[in-house]
């Protein structure tokens, strides 16, 4: 706690420098101090997901994990930061109700207080909940309260409700579908080694491929405009090159390795590293203006003087403040999380842990094609419990076809049945109970937010 403060002070310090002493610059350094709370919320809550499952499957130390995360998280934060119009409104909020500046400059600081209390609240309470929904639930609650509710885009709030239930229901899909395609093709065959040669490069190359198109839709969409057939293209590509690298060097690797599945966990290892990092490098790029865009958007209106939808540039010390932000928040607060997610809502392996990863890249791919809202956070979560519940519902399959071939049509006593279950049901209901609440929670804590600070402010 000491040091987050420490981190938040000098913050502070620092926007008075660069802003100056005039007589409005304490909003800035406000916004500023509070723009790094939220940073540090969002290493806190949001990296879990990316870097839980290689905890979880033993493929990363957690000191390895937060190494990895902190440095991908800030590159994508500084070299290819969202951008602030998206933060700023969310689409949800007619511009031209906010066209006070006064009342434009409460609104952002209600929606960045707010969102940071509720992202910050729901990380004591162990539930990794989306930082954009949070920041949404702000906008929403600010703009409805200084606007009146005529000003919400209704239709968009519609939409984004919607992906609660998209999001990890495709991530949770999608990771079942493809670990049951290794525990049937891989797995259970009789000889693993040689099925782990054939399909374990192709698996690579759906991956790298996966994320180099995932990468162009949203990781590099500041810096780099391609379209999404381009993007899907050059994912190909890079998925043969690397599927074309990973055959004779999966081969190599499995020279000599025992017919059994410690042989297979070792040659998933790798990928699932990479997928982390990769994983991290896509939210720093597109979660950090979720804590600096407010902030930019606060100091644009107080140097300009008017408020402007406009794009307009980050100013490199905002998004130094977003990247530093994120990577203390991980390593103060974030291995609750990130244990929580890689372990106590159901046990991974590093096949498992792939197919959650591998899960969040192909599913963002098909909601951007399809113009589905989804969020990333629910995407990853939703793949660990669908691993957790294909596995459930795999080994009960397996249970009564042994049953009906020995003859034997055990019953298993309630208390039995509850003890065999392989996703922790409290974690569940925890995490969906916070998801569903994220947005009207952060909302009206936002409205009380602005309606104090519009009262101080007269």
């Amino acid at each position: 706690m000491s040091v987050a403060l420490a981190f938040l002070i000098l913050t502070g310090l620092v926007a008075f420098l660069l802003v100056g002493q005039r007589p409005d610059s304490f909003v800035v350094i406000a916004a500023a101090i509070f723009g790094a709370y939220m940073a540090l919320n969002i290493g806190a809550n949001d990296v879990a997901n990316n870097m839980g499952p290689a905890v979880g499957a033993n493929a990363l130390t957690m000191g390895g994990a937060i190494v990895i995360a902190a440095l991908c998280e800030s590159a994508g934060a500084l070299l290819a930061g969202g951008d602030v119009v998206g933060t700023i409104s969310k689409g949800i909020i007619d511009p031209a109700s906010l066209a006070d500046p006064n009342v434009f400059v409460w609104a952002m600081m209600a929606a960045l207080v707010s969102s940071a209390l509720w992202v910050n609240l729901a990380t004591i309470i162990g539930a990794p909940v989306s930082t954009t929904h949070s920041v949404v639930g702000g906008v929403l609650g600010a703009g409805a309260t200084a606007a009146g509710l005529s000003a919400v885009d209704w239709n968009t709030m519609q939409a984004i409700a919607a992906s609660w239930v998209i999001s990890p229901l495709m991530g949770g899909v999608i990771a079942a579908a493809t670990l049951a395609f290794i525990k049937v093709y891989v797995i259970y065959q009789d000889d693993k080694i040689a099925a782990a040669r054939r399909w374990v490069p192709v698996l690579i190359g759906i991956m790298a491929g996966a994320f180099t198109t995932y990468l162009l839709l949203k990781g590099l969409k500041a810096i780099l405009t391609v379209s999404p057939l381009a993007s899907l293209a050059l994912g190909i590509m890079v998925g043969a090159l690397s599927y074309a690298v990973a055959a004779p060097l999966i081969r190599m690797q499995s020279e000599g390795m025992e017919n059994r599945n410690k042989s297979l966990k070792s040659l998933f290892s790798f990928p699932l590293v990479l997928s982390a990092g990769l994983l991290s490098f896509a939210h720093g790029a597109n979660d950090v203006a979720n804590a600096v865009g407010p902030l930019a958007a606060i100091a644009n209106v107080v140097q300009e003087g008017h408020t402007t939808m406009d794009m307009q540039e980050i100013p490199t010390w905002v998004m130094v403040v977003g990247a530093l932000g994120i990577s203390f928040g991980l390593m103060l607060f974030g291995p609750k999380l990130i244990r929580m997610v890689g372990s106590q809502i159901t046990k991974l392996n590093p096949m498992r842990a792939y197919c959650v990863a591998l899960s969040a890249a192909i599913t963002v791919i098909i909601a951007s094609w399809l113009g589905l809202p989804v969020s990333s956070t629910h995407i990853a979560i939703g793949g660990v419990f669908g691993v957790g519940f294909f596995r459930e519902w795999f080994l009960e399959r397996r249970a009564r076809q042994f049953a009906q071939q020995s003859g034997r049509n055990k019953v298993i006593a309630p208390e039995e049945r509850r003890r065999r279950k392989l996703v922790r049901r409290s974690h569940f209901l925890t995490i969906v109970a916070a998801w569903l609440i994220t947005v009207p929670a952060s909302a009206l804590l936002s409205s009380g937010v602005f309606l104090v600070l519009r009262a101080l402010a007269i």
